[in-house]
């Protein structure tokens, strides 16, 4: 039956109290957005703040003068510094980032060919140390609920903490003399078979492992003792379904914050791991770059990692609110 509007009875105006989606990608993209900005300002005032000139730092301190002003004239930097700031954002909105220093390509050819690799460790990584992290925390949730396996629960968290503690170059340090050198099992450098990626993706997938597995045995052991799962046993349901069906999607979902940070970390941890393992990726291009004194490549990559960081938050806020829609209304 088709509804019709009483007369002189106005329908309530729908306002943002009234829609919690649009508020929460309001408050998000105008978070992201400022975030964005404070990175892109960092990024520029990098080559400000450094002592001395970046351009004689690059080209040696035997470079003629007239070199150095002609390069210094290319880049913009006799420029003022609001006009150097403008044309800087403008470049990176076009894409354009500027030109090596010392290659004379351009930072966009630099990132595109070396990003691909890191993109491989990071996300492999992060597989894996919820690949494992996964079932070994449910397991060690479920072994040691109820003041249970009190010694199993004393090994577990203090493996996980020594595993967890140790930074991803010194693993992969280790990786490199056991694997490497005294068995000569895997390779220890470069990328050029399946099989080099063996000992990175294991020195970034180790540590964030432990740490998860020790936050989700937390988490299983807290919701094991809820009302719904001693319900789901008084229906005499099999422990495997209790476990995986009704305990574990509660416990995945106040573990998804830490998954975003951990990707993050991760991402920021290739710097490191790929100058151990002589990875071609965004890692060992920004040390060498930095050691060379490169800056325009330097501020090509600290966006991408920053960018990548930000990007990885606002998903994991995303996937949140879209599997506890309390979690919007809690912030206002």
């Amino acid at each position: 039956m088709a509804t019709t509007a009483i007369p002189g009875v106005a329908r309530p105006a729908r306002t943002l109290e009234s829609r919690p989606w649009l508020r929460f990608a309001l408050r998000r993209s105008g978070r992201l957005l400022v975030s964005l900005w404070v990175l892109l300002t960092a990024s520029f005032l990098m080559t400000h703040l450094i002592p001395g000139d970046p351009v004689r730092g690059a080209l040696g301190p035997t470079a003629p003068a007239d070199l150095v002003a002609a390069k210094r004239a290319a880049l913009g930097l006799d420029d003022p510094l609001p006009v150097q700031y403008l044309d800087y954002l403008r470049g990176v909105v076009t894409g354009d980032f500027g030109t090596s220093l010392i290659s004379q390509v351009p930072v966009a050819d630099v990132l595109a060919q070396r990003l691909p690799a890191t993109l491989w460790l990071a996300v492999l990584g992060f597989a894996l140390a919820v690949a494992v992290a996964v079932p070994v925390g449910v397991v060690a949730g479920v072994l040691t609920r109820r003041g249970h396996g009190r010694r199993t629960e004393l090994a577990f968290t203090g493996t996980s903490v020594v595993l967890g503690t140790i930074p991803d170059f010194l693993v992969g340090v280790a990786l490199v003399y056991v694997f490497g050198v005294r068995l000569g099992a895997l390779p220890v450098a470069g990328n050029d078979t399946l099989s080099s990626l063996v000992l990175p993706v294991l020195a970034l997938a180790i540590g964030p492992a432990a740490i998860l597995a020790r936050v989700l045995r937390v988490e299983m052991v807290t919701v094991l003792q809820a009302d719904f799962i001693r319900t789901a046993r008084a229906k005499r349901l099999p422990p495997r379904t209790v476990h995986l069906r009704h305990a574990l999607p509660n416990a995945l979902t106040a573990s998804l914050t830490l998954c975003g940070l951990l990707l993050g970390s991760m991402v920021a941890g290739t710097v490191l791991v790929e100058n151990v393992f002589a990875w071609p990726g965004l890692g060992s291009t920004i040390v060498s770059s930095i050691l060379n004194k490169d800056y325009p490549v330097v501020q090509g990559i600290v966006l991408v990692y920053g960018i990548g960081v930000l990007l990885v938050n606002t998903l994991v806020d995303v996937v949140l609110a879209l599997l506890d829609p309390r979690s919007m209304i809690k912030e206002d």
